[in-house]
């Protein structure tokens, strides 16, 4: 498909579906008992069905980071604390955006990955994540965005991965 723009009858229908579909996913969530949800054993934020999405897309966003996809259960407790230290804001937009992707009813239309997350193959996660980078929807493209961006941030933050980059950890402050 080229890029050409988007007339503003095709911007209003963008901006109508996306709004339909997140606000689709909050009613359906709210339905569901979905907002309510008590956090995964060992977890302050994250809930146990968000647990097989972001294991998923962290496997493959990780690949190739030296020993990032072995600890891939500590960079989601990371991930875990970092949200717990965001404002109530910030974190209603990771909820809605990690909802979308675990409700069996947003997560197909959304991302075309209809069945489980643990069964997904990777080409699955691979064509999701890419159509969401290029997408013609700002909204994908930030969802897409801020899921790796967070998955990252959590792995980076993390000492083990450090050497791999070359950082050789914060300073040592006065002895």
């Amino acid at each position: 498909m080229a890029n050409r723009p988007l007339s503003r009858r095709q911007v209003l229908r963008l901006g109508l579906a996306g709004s339909l579909l997140l606000g689709g996913a909050g009613v359906l969530g709210g339905l569901a008992g979905w907002a309510d949800r008590p956090a995964a054993p060992g977890f302050t934020i994250l809930r146990a069905d968000e647990l097989p999405m972001l294991r998923r897309i962290g496997a493959l966003v990780l690949t190739g980071s030296a020993g990032a996809t072995a600890s891939l259960d500590a960079t989601l407790q990371a991930l875990d604390d970092s949200l717990a230290h965001l404002s109530p804001a910030l974190l209603s937009q990771v909820r809605q955006l990690f909802g979308l992707l675990a409700l069996p009813a947003t997560r197909g239309p959304a991302t075309g990955i209809w069945g489980r997350w643990d069964q997904a193959s990777d080409a699955q996660v691979l064509a999701f994540l890419e159509r969401w980078r290029t997408s013609d929807f700002d909204l994908l493209r930030q969802g897409h965005a801020t899921l790796l961006q967070l998955l990252l941030m959590a792995w980076y933050g993390r000492a083990e991965a450090w050497a791999h980059c070359g950082y050789p950890g914060p300073p040592t402050l006065g002895t």
